[in-house]
């Protein structure tokens, strides 16, 4: 365990360092890296890795084949690695700098950085830009600290997460970057709060039904067969039968908040018919689509998740005539779970007991992050997340994180490190 000493030292780092850890994260929200469709990454992996590098990290700038995304809109993701000797752990902070859009209600510029009250504003500065600059000042509190590094520390701030991170954190797994073969540790700094834990999430189909139809004449509607009709019919009968049974199930992960325990079934998108089409012509809708975002828990699994849409979309289907129906998977992600009990869990926990001075809490997240990359292609099983903000705040109007929080998760993550890769 470390000393009073180190820890002291540590912690005054932190202290130290916070208008420069401040004035960081500013320029980081200042910098508008909306993805989609991607903007300014280049600009944002340039400053996070000039940080990274001032601080004695050998940085590398990573990017996927540039023919699988848009030319205009680069993904660059950047890394840094402060060796240590190579028997020691390797513990890896991993931020995503991309941002969602910052869309209407704001009350101020959405990207001004304006700290106001205490509070940090903009797009991102919850989601998570603090989060990651609060792992780039821990790093460097324990680097300026003086104390030895037993370990190893990498940090890495990466693209397109709003997106599901394919170009990022899965690419950099990939590649053979982030997994268990280098790396033992991962913490990535989601927004759950100072003194809140996330072992993992619920797991994610993403699923398309069409309704297929004839065309026909508008003016003589029953010659033809109207697919926007036959879908409502597969709607209500989610909303029937499906929604009230998967009501009724909740998973034994702390997910939270509260309701968010249970399964879940959104409906994301339709279109249908001529929709968006100008001018338009007298016909019968032929075509309708509609996608849905279905959150399944680990006690109901994926296959049988999949079985239970394709047996109702069955019954709609011979309840009516003239009613077909296609079904296409869009994307399954599983869930995944850190051990509640792994080193890099009890030094958070330590941490937080330590900084915060109450006992941490266990939690798992409603939607999905990039730890299912981290383990699921990584194969690095200690993955969690930590960091500061406020998760009801991620993609709301007027966004902010206090800067109070954005301090302690400093020290919180710091200290954790000095418990994994420090020595004396």
């Amino acid at each position: 365990m470390p000393t009073a000493d180190s820890q002291e030292r540590v912690l005054s780092q932190v202290e130290a360092a916070t208008e420069e850890q401040i004035d960081f994260t500013q320029r980081l929200v200042r910098l508008p890296t909306v993805n989609p469709p991607g903007r300014h990454y280049r600009d944002g992996a340039r400053l996070i890795g000039d940080q990274l590098q001032s601080l004695g990290f050998e940085v590398d700038y990573l990017s996927p084949d540039p023919s699988e995304h848009p030319s205009e809109f680069p993904r660059v993701n950047v890394v840094g690695l402060r060796q240590g000797p190579p028997e020691g752990t390797t513990v890896h902070l991993n931020g995503h700098f991309d941002v969602v859009p910052p869309g209407d209600g704001w009350t101020r510029d959405p990207f001004s950085g304006l700290v106001e009250n205490g509070r940090l504003h903009g797009r991102g500065s919850a989601d998570m830009k603090g989060g990651l600059a609060a792992a780039i000042f821990a790093a460097a509190a324990l680097l300026r600290s003086g104390v030895r590094l037993d370990g190893s520390l990498e940090v890495s701030g990466t693209v397109d997460e709003e997106s599901g991170g394919f170009a990022g954190v899965a690419w950099l797994a990939e590649q053979g970057r982030l997994t268990s073969e280098r790396v033992d540790h991962v913490i990535i700094p989601e927004p759950f709060g100072v003194d809140r834990i996330c072992t993992g999430h619920r797991g994610v189909y993403w699923f398309k039904v069409e309704s297929h139809g004839e065309i026909g004449h508008g003016s003589m509607p029953f010659l033809g067969v109207n697919a926007i009709e036959n879908l409502g019919p597969v709607l209500e009968a989610f909303r029937t039968r499906l929604q009230p049974k998967l009501a009724e199930r909740r998973t034994a992960m702390p997910v939270v908040p509260p309701e968010a325990r249970r399964a879940t079934l959104n409906i994301n998108a339709i279109l249908g018919g001529q929709a968006g089409m100008e001018p338009q012509t007298p016909c019968v809708a032929d075509h309708c689509e509609v996608i849905f975002d279905r959150r399944f828990l680990p006690e109901e699994g994926f296959e049988n998740t999949r079985e239970e849409i394709e047996s109702l979309l069955r019954q709609v289907e011979e309840e009516g005539p003239q009613r077909r129906y296609t079904l296409t998977d869009l994307m399954v992600v599983h869930p995944v779970q850190a051990p509640p009990d792994s080193a890099l869990t009890r030094a958070l926990q330590n941490a937080i007991l330590e900084v915060v001075e109450t006992p941490a809490t266990l939690v798992a997240s409603p939607g999905t992050y990039d730890q299912k990359h981290v383990t699921r292609i990584g194969g690095i099983e200690s993955c969690v997340a930590y960091g500061p903000g406020e998760l009801e705040l991620a993609h709301q109007p007027d966004e902010s994180c206090s800067v109070d929080d954005l301090v302690t998760s400093t020290k919180v993550m710091a200290l954790a490190l000095l418990e994994l890769v420090g020595g004396d």
